[in-house]
């Protein structure tokens, strides 16, 4: 049954349906259904342009983010909220999709918004948060952003990441790459690169593992590459694999579900220093939006392509490890099928028990 007190809000001209506007969707802070909304259409041009013409996976979270609310999972669909990678059931007809495929080699028309009427269709569906894949729709197997994730491990946070990413920014300069930093929302941060787009996730992945390597050797009690959690130890983790087919990075000016509602933001990099997670949330961005305006604007899919970096001078480094060193490649993430010239997928400690057995 339709709710009798939905409502409709202009998303560029276009008219969008608000069901149970009232629906608490943060209870500790008492933020509704409709001032979600009504928060991404504060940041419009922002959301939009993180996510145009990108397919995009949906973290819906229709309940709301309540206390003990929990994730649904390959394991157990149960879950309050869930990763929707497939266009949903009666979307309007404004809503384009891209048809991408996944390591199985299975298909899915994921969402692709082309307008912001599509951003406030999802979030009235309870999306809070957007992972758009880092290509566009008019070639899905060509990366045209670099996305770097500064993640820290137990014992590190927020400033352990920030203390880092200084040095990540004076390393891409070197390899002639242009980085714009924002908060994950969480404890981390991302730097996102824009390339021109002609490469393949592969590459992508192979220069990012590249550039952790390099960042690692300058800063050994700080930064580690590792793939397993029990060799990472106290330090910031550069999870190359977020560069891999179908893993994805929250988008900039999305909503995470914590009980601050906090908000993954641009920043510049004078700022990283001085600014903190809790800074950036649905009712404090808006007006900082509205003040400085996108600082990912170099990043949207219709760009100036002048803004676009090469990837060569990344892979460079990447050939020398691997002639030099012997560095190979890493691990992929465990639903992926064996990939050509990947170690042993074995967590290090079962593989020296099994050694010993």
């Amino acid at each position: 049954m339709a709710s009798a007190n939905a409502v409709e809000l202009e998303a560029d001209g276009r008219l969008v349906r608000v069901s149970s506007p009232d629906r608490v969707v943060f209870p500790a802070r008492g933020i509704t259904k409709l001032q979600v909304v009504e928060f991404f259409l504060s940041v419009g041009d922002g959301i939009l342009g993180a996510l145009l013409d990108r397919p995009t996976t949906l973290e819906r979270w229709p309940k709301g983010v309540f206390e003990g609310a929990i994730m649904a999972t390959r394991a157990d669909n149960r879950g309050d909220a869930f990763y929707q990678k497939r266009v949903p059931k009666g979307a309007p007809d404004y809503v384009d999709t891209a048809t991408i495929a996944f390591p199985s080699g299975r298909t899915a028309d994921e969402v692709a918004p082309t307008e912001l009427a599509v951003v406030a269709w999802a979030a009235n569906l309870g999306t809070l948060t957007f992972h758009p894949w880092p290509v566009r729709r008019d070639d899905v197997e060509a990366v045209d952003q670099l996305r770097i994730d500064l993640d820290p491990q137990p014992g590190t946070d927020f400033g352990d990441a920030a203390a880092v990413a200084p040095h990540l920014r004076e390393l891409l300069d070197e390899l002639g790459l242009t980085g714009y930093p924002k908060t994950s929302g969480g404890r981390g941060i991302h730097v996102f690169v824009p390339l021109a787009p002609r490469w393949s996730f592969v590459q992508a992945r192979r220069a990012t593992i590249a550039i952790g390597r390099e960042l690692e050797r300058r800063l050994p009690e700080k930064v580690t590459t590792k793939w397993w959690k029990e060799e990472r130890g106290a330090k910031i983790f550069v999870d190359y694999n977020q560069m891999a087919r179908d893993r994805t990075i929250a988008s900039a000016y999305s909503i995470r579900p914590n009980q601050r509602a906090t908000v993954s933001t641009p920043i510049a990099w004078d700022e990283v220093h001085e600014v903190h997670p809790d800074d950036f949330d649905i009712t404090t961005v808006p007006a900082r939006f509205a003040a400085r305006g996108d600082l990912f604007a170099a990043l949207r899919a219709d760009r100036d392509v002048a803004l676009d970096c090469s990837l060569d001078a990344a892979l460079d480094l990447a050939r020398r490890d691997e002639e030099e060193h012997g560095l190979g490649d890493l691990p992929y993430p465990p639903e992926y099928p064996k990939m050509p010239g990947e170690p042993k997928r074995v967590q290090p400690s079962r593989d020296r028990d099994r050694a010993r057995g």
